[in-house]
């Protein structure tokens, strides 16, 4: 991920789901000539984002993030990635950034391609997972693999993010190093992709380990056995690669670490412990 810039953060941020902010969405209609469609609000789970339906059939996501923070690299992602080609995505039209020094947030706003049909995880979750036909996943490889073909200077995932989460968790000496880097999503689980095969929320892509994307995806389907077995085997010719199996092993790392900080495991962390055993042992 890209580094943020060294600052205090202020001590109260706004959440979009709780606190009022009519004034920031009524400077995005006036920005972009359009109405927000209130009845359409979504949030995502930070409460630093949401996203509207517009009065002319588009689709508009509102971040906002404290002004120490505005230089990483997700902050113009979804513009960034309107120069991918071949990869199916909500197309990008427009964006307006401001600083709001009343709160000390600065917003932005995108306006993007509406995707009516919803994402995996929406639509079901595993049982949609596991229903998807054969050629939804030729169209994901197809997707993935014109993205990986798409130079790009953006760091996705660093060599030493990699390295640090997967020493923090495993205690075995292992070489960390990536031989295969290629761009990628970096944030591939069944709530950013649709059941059509869009790929949704392009703030984080960028160059990253051969494999990261099937890796992410295998990780978010762990606790349904049958579903990991088809990520599996769908990529296999990255995931068995020795990036792949790196990625794999930070995944597992990302699970297990989440699951002792609650001190408690999970369907996710106990599937993650027993796939690291056989990661751990394929790499030597």
């Amino acid at each position: 991920m890209a580094d943020l810039i060294s600052g205090s953060p202020p001590t109260q941020t706004i959440d979009v789901r709780e606190q009022p902010h009519e004034d920031a969405l009524q400077h995005v209609e006036r920005a972009f000539g359009t109405g927000l469609v209130r009845s359409t609000a979504a949030y995502g789970v930070y409460g630093a984002t949401e996203g509207f339906r517009t009065e002319r059939g588009t689709w508009v996501r509102i971040e906002r993030r404290e002004r120490w923070w505005i230089n990483s690299a997700g902050w113009g992602g979804l513009e960034a990635a309107s120069t991918l080609q071949g990869v199916r995505k909500p197309q990008w039209h427009q964006s307006v950034t401001w600083t709001d020094k009343a709160r000390d947030v600065v917003w932005r706003a995108d306006e993007l391609e509406l995707v009516s049909s919803p994402s995996v995880e929406v639509a079901g979750g595993f049982a949609a997972a596991t229903a998807l036909p054969d050629s939804w996943w030729a169209d994901l490889r197809g997707s993935l693999a014109a993205l990986a073909g798409n130079a790009t200077d953006r760091v996705g995932m660093s060599q030493a993010h990699l390295s640090k989460r997967i020493t923090q968790v495993f205690d075995k000496p292992i070489d960390t190093t990536v031989d295969e880097w290629t761009t990628a999503h970096t944030d591939l689980h069944w709530n950013n992709v649709t059941t059509d095969g869009y790929l949704l929320d392009w703030e984080d892509w960028g160059a990253a380990p051969r494999g990261l994307d099937a890796a992410t995806l295998w990780q978010a389907s762990l606790p349904n056995p049958k579903l990991a077995e088809r990520v599996q085997r769908e990529f296999a010719a990255d995931l068995q690669t020795r990036s792949g199996r790196l990625a794999q092993l930070l995944q597992c790392a990302n699970a297990i670490r989440i699951a002792a900080r609650t001190g408690a495991s999970t369907p996710l962390s106990e599937a993650a412990n027993a796939a690291a055993k056989r990661i751990l042992a394929e790499l030597g």
